[in-house]
């Protein structure tokens, strides 16, 4: 088969490499133009452009796919048999679609039909879920909802963070891909419909890293904490210096009675030392810090963070 790939991040460089190496012919790839990135504004090539350099494939990197006339007509000149999609960051328009005869398929990072849009890897951590998948499917004009082919479950860890779990879910993307051009080459895949109960998963807004120390528990905190790790991270403001949170673990026993929690404001520190760390009122439960960004530093374990960096006992994160 001739297989015209298209992908961005290197979640799709994943499915790129595992198509390639186990040999099948990709006759060019498609991937977001490069980006300025550092102070600098260097303008950097996507992981799947590096890639398609590395190994001689044609690269192609257009603005914009949906009525660009030039670009679908050199897709139909290429006349690939099947398209493969992996997290391109571009939705696809009918006259693309159209074009290989034996359609376009998508590796997606949920078990279909939850989880529909852009990052549905973030919001099952975010949503503190126990188990999560990868996806493979035919394309139609709408998002996510075409027909699934193969899917592979795989647990999350209580403590899994959205860069862990991405990874882990990028190499079965991978795998599962290969599996997939093999039956649909072999005329075995199956076909399956969705079906209307579904779930989204929109892109992640900024506002949303807040933490609500007022309103959220110490498990929808850590969840939160997880699910934005390494994206943009979790943070809250001590003293008018704003403070990002890495990694936290709810505390199990810290030696305070309930009654004495209980008077407390949420938000407030209730330990404070290099010796057992830091600990937070919540709602319900304390948040036990663990891994933490000071303003304008670098990440830090607590102990060290503690060291040079003085928290006082009772005060309170916004």
């Amino acid at each position: 088969m001739n297989i015209l790939f298209m992908g961005t991040p290197d979640f799709a460089k994943e499915s790129l490499q595992s198509i390639y190496d186990v040999g099948h012919k990709i006759i060019g790839v498609v991937t977001n133009p490069d980006k300025p990135k550092g102070r600098g504004m260097k303008l950097l090539a996507s992981p799947v452009k590096e890639y398609a350099i590395e190994k001689n494939i044609q690269v192609y990197q257009p603005q914009k796919i949906r009525n660009n006339e030039e670009f679908i007509e050199k897709i139909r000149t290429l006349n690939p048999d099947i398209i493969c999609v992996v997290a391109y960051g571009k939705i696809l328009p009918k006259e693309i679609l159209e074009i290989p005869k034996l359609g376009c398929i998508n590796v997606h990072a949920s078990l279909l039909p939850k989880y529909r849009g852009a990052a549905p890897i973030q919001w099952a951590v975010l949503n503190g879920d126990k188990k999560t998948g990868i996806t493979t499917m035919y394309m139609d004009i709408g998002m996510d909802t075409g027909d699934m082919i193969l899917k592979e479950e795989v647990e999350i860890g209580e403590n899994e963070t959205t860069g862990e779990l991405w990874e882990k879910l990028s190499k079965i993307g991978g795998k599962l891909l290969v599996e997939t051009l093999k039956q649909i080459e072999n005329g075995t895949a199956p076909r399956e419909k969705q079906g209307e109960n579904f779930s989204l998963a929109p892109m992640l807004d900024k506002a949303m890293s807040k933490i609500d120390w007022e309103d959220k528990t110490a498990k929808e905190i850590k969840n939160l904490v997880r699910g934005l790790n390494p994206i943009m991270g979790a943070y809250s403001f001590l003293n008018n210096k704003k403070i990002k949170f890495w990694k936290v673990d709810i505390a199990k026993n810290i030696g305070f009675s309930q009654d004495n929690i209980n008077i407390l404001k949420n938000g407030t520190v209730v330990v404070s030392n290099q010796k057992e760390g830091l600990y937070i009122k919540t709602k319900e439960g304390i948040l036990s810090v663990l891994e933490i960004q000071g303003e304008n530093a670098k990440k830090m374990n607590i102990r060290d963070f503690l060291r040079g960096n003085h928290i006082n006992e009772f005060e309170i994160f916004e």
